[in-house]
């Protein structure tokens, strides 16, 4: 029988449970990180700060204080193939968080797993396709309408468009297609003109490139929320407490939104916001919460992931984006909703590599072995 676990507000700590030959010892830990060395198009100055190694050294803490594993850490993605190769024979798991990409180029995150399979060597989150399905905004709406999911009304301009009709109404929101952690959102973003529109559409194209399309959808001006699935539906999952942002601090005027600014510059009025646990209806959550199930599924995400939701004036949820590989950090959304489930940062860590090594011992037989 399917096992579900709905999380509201505190787990169990499914990671001390013996599960018979479903599990195994995991002794020797792989760590893949982005590369300090090399520069950052996402970060503000393109380069790793002090309040990144400061992340590095929380993850480290927290992962060698929870278990008496050994835990290897690579970084530098000039030797990423020889130092894998070397270590390929002593590694039990590896703990894939290099959400920066190879060579910190988030277009290449999927390179990753991708040299991961073909090293046929066990590792924690999704694959190269996964990654691929939801890098696009545009077709991860598209799977979703498909499966009856609502999503935010909008429309595609493509690289070649100049003029375009707009089927949504004002205020609607402009994003590049492409990207990930907020790349490109800002206050600007949110447009109430068709002026405003064809400013941001041109500073979008001068910043990313004229050669990529860009996303516009209606603007919802609900709450905003955050859904954590850890696990690996629909056998052996759970939810973690959804999260909304909470806008009450932000001056007036500006648009309700967690983008760039309050992810990477600490002089914005963005940069205080904070995450609490979502006041939502038990019919609108359990709709967010069945939709999510049935995209991991879908999408075949793996291990942990995080889906974003806007309700609109309305009050019902629409779907935003999927994360198959959202952001691991110790102040991050993922981390909070952790938080409010009873889990600290060490023990989110713990249960993702549980519910991996479970996921592998299962479908061992589709592993891909070296030759």
């Amino acid at each position: 029988m399917a096992q579900r676990i709905l999380l509201t507000c505190t787990a169990g700590k499914l990671w001390m449970e013996k599960t018979g030959t479903s599990s195994a010892v995991i002794n020797n830990v792989v760590v893949i990180l982005g590369d300090p060395n090399k520069p950052d198009g996402i970060k503000p100055d393109a380069v790793f700060d002090e309040d990144d190694f400061h992340t590095i050294g929380e993850l480290q803490t927290a992962l060698e204080g929870v278990s008496q594993r050994r835990y290897s850490y690579l970084q530098n993605h000039q030797t990423l193939l020889a130092d894998l190769s070397h270590l390929e024979k002593d590694v039990d798991l590896v703990l894939n968080l290099c959400d920066e990409g190879f060579n910190n180029n988030p277009r290449w995150e999927l390179h990753i797993p991708a040299l991961l399979e073909m090293l046929g060597l066990p590792y924690t989150g999704s694959s190269p396709q996964c990654l691929a399905f939801c890098y696009d905004k545009s077709l991860v709406r598209g799977v979703a309408k498909e499966m009856e999911i609502p999503v935010a009304e909008g429309f595609l301009v493509r690289p070649d468009e100049t003029a375009f009709d707009l089927p949504v109404p004002f205020p609607v929101i402009v994003k590049p297609n492409f990207g990930d952690s907020s790349f490109g959102i800002i206050q600007r973003s949110v447009v109430q003109s068709p002026e405003e529109l064809l400013d941001a559409v041109a500073e979008i194209r001068q910043r990313f490139g004229y050669d990529k399309p860009i996303l516009v959808e209606e603007f919802l001006v609900g709450q905003d929320l955050s859904v954590g699935i850890l696990g690996n539906p629909p056998e052996d999952y759970m939810v973690l407490p959804i999260i909304e942002e909470d806008y009450s601090m932000l001056p007036k005027g500006l648009p309700h939104i967690c983008g760039y600014e309050a992810k990477w510059l600490p002089d914005s009025p963005y940069w205080n916001l904070r995450s609490i646990p979502a006041d939502l209806s038990e019919e609108t959550r359990s709709l967010i919460i069945d939709a999510c199930v049935k995209l991991f599924v879908r999408l075949e995400c793996r291990d942990y992931c995080r889906f974003d939701w806007r309700l609109g004036a309305d009050g019902k949820p629409k779907l935003l984006e999927v994360n198959p590989n959202p952001g691991w950090c110790w102040d991050g959304h993922l981390a909070k909703m952790a938080s409010f489930a009873g889990l600290s940062y060490a023990e989110m860590l713990e249960t993702i590599l549980q519910f991996a090594n479970k996921r592998l011992r299962l479908h061992a037989p589709y592993l891909a072995t070296p030759s």
